[in-house]
């Protein structure tokens, strides 16, 4: 447990290196590639199980709160 703090300083270097270089460390995708992978999948699980009606409701109440 107390090897913690050096391991991370070590992989935040790694990290850093892999930055200056302009590669991106093999593993990571764009966030918006993660979000066009999911999506369809969470849409049909949502219309799969009944929970369309709770992700209406959701959005619903959200665009409330943000004055829509």
């Amino acid at each position: 447990m107390s090897d913690t703090a050096t391991r991370t300083m070590i992989r935040t270097q790694g990290r850093r290196a892999h930055a200056s270089s302009g590669a991106r460390p093999s593993g990571t995708r764009h966030p918006l590639v993660a979000t066009a992978m999911v999506l369809p999948l969470a849409a049909l699980l949502a219309v799969v199980f009944g929970g369309w009606d709770a992700v209406v409701t959701q959005a619903s109440s959200v665009g409330v709160m943000l004055g829509r």
